[in-house]
């Protein structure tokens, strides 16, 4: 009974096609959808995670009105010695981050994120150098910039008479009028946020950023092996007044509040939908018209003696079928699709509990759209048979 099942279904080439194709697009609509979300959200943590990875910090220690990473408030720089003094913590360093004005050699303007890490301990600073060292980063005047900005228009020049060129080691760019030489290039990951970014060391970054009393944004801490890390945070916060957080808590906050405070969200959100929408529409269209014209081939097996429960396990498999060919043809379609855009350093990640998520709303837009067919075969007449 399976197979006549399945020579029902393929009966008709143009409706199994088609009811197989809106299957594949609609998973692959709401895959890719949820991937790039993900992958969105992922971008705004590559900051957070960078800075750990470069010196193993293990909390990040800041203004209790911080929501994210990029909302840099100041704090006093009595902070750092007091966090360095509190029982658990191994070490403690100074980080700044701040939207500084920026000009090219040929004269652009453009704003510029600046990174300052620890002068001693260059803690924070990049890891995935292409050009230059580290240490470069400690030479007069010095700033590292990421290699992929320099090879988009955000870090472009123009030299006399010449077309434009990206920055390069030993080009001179002004930040708030202080004059500074490119002596590295590194490799950072993509990141949410488009400006391009500067390194440079934490005592240069002050004399970029434009005096005030405050300019530290964040003091980055390693906890003591064997210290209970949220113990530390709590000591932190009751002696400072600050707010301390795990790796991980931050990133967390600032995915959270990305999601929160734009349409990011919504708009994915309502491409799922859609997706879900589509796929739902067409697979009870093509279901409900293939049941329709299978009707007598339905109601001969009735009159056979074929009972409703054998009727409805054919229906399953005919189901079963076209949504296992779908699914895997909309989740390659989205895999397909995801390689080609992480080559250009767009915003896709797909975890296990997408394709997980993809099968679910697949199976409930089947079992919907299936649900209208099997109630009109259940209804079905055997003396329909016997009809002109």
């Amino acid at each position: 009974m399976n197979m006549v099942a399945l020579r029902m279904l393929t009966g008709d080439r143009l409706k199994y096609l088609g009811l197989v194709f809106g299957l594949a697009f609609a998973t692959m609509l709401i895959t890719q959808q949820a991937s790039i979300l993900v992958g969105m959200m992922r971008q705004t943590q590559t900051f957070i995670e960078e800075t750990a990875a470069s010196g193993g910090a293990d909390l990040w220690v800041m203004d209790p009105q911080v929501y994210f990473s990029e909302d840099a408030k100041p704090l006093q720089d009595t902070a750092l010695f007091r966090v360095r003094g509190i029982e658990g913590v191994e070490w403690a360093v100074p980080l700044y981050k701040g939207w500084l004005k920026g000009r090219l050699p040929d004269g652009t303007l453009l704003t510029l994120i600046v990174v300052g890490v620890d002068d001693a301990t260059l803690i924070g600073a990049p890891l995935n150098m292409i050009e230059g060292r580290v240490e470069d980063i400690r030479r007069d005047r010095a700033v590292f910039v990421d290699a992929k900005d320099a090879g988009t228009k955000l870090l472009m020049t123009r030299d006399k008479n010449a077309s434009p060129r990206a920055i390069k080691v030993g080009d001179a760019l002004t930040v708030n009028d202080f004059e500074a030489i490119v002596t590295g290039t590194h490799r950072g990951s993509p990141s949410f946020f488009w400006d391009p970014v500067l390194y440079t060391t934490y005592t240069r970054a002050l004399q970029m950023a434009p005096p005030e009393r405050r300019l530290m944004n964040f003091v980055l801490a390693k906890v003591k092996p064997g210290v209970d890390a949220n113990a530390v945070i709590a000591r932190i916060e009751a002696a400072t007044g600050l707010t301390a957080r795990t790796n991980s808590e931050f990133m967390s906050v600032t995915a959270g509040y990305i999601l929160e405070k734009t349409g990011i969200l919504i708009n994915f959100g309502l491409a799922v939908g859609l997706g879900f929408v589509i796929g739902m529409l067409i697979a009870g269209q093509t279901l409900y018209n293939f049941t329709l014209d299978n009707l007598r081939h339905f109601a001969v097996l009735k009159a056979m003696g074929a009972g409703n429960s054998r009727l409805i396990r054919m229906m399953l498999v005919q189901i079963s079928a076209v949504g296992i060919l779908g699914y895997g043809l909309g989740l390659g379609a989205a895999s397909f699709l995801g390689w080609i855009i992480v080559t250009t350093d767009l915003a896709f990640l797909m975890t296990w509990h997408i394709p997980v998520f993809a099968a679910v709303a697949l199976a409930l837009i089947l079992i919907i759209a299936g649900s209208l067919s099997m109630v009109k075969v259940l209804r079905l007449e055997p003396a329909i048979v016997f009809k002109t």
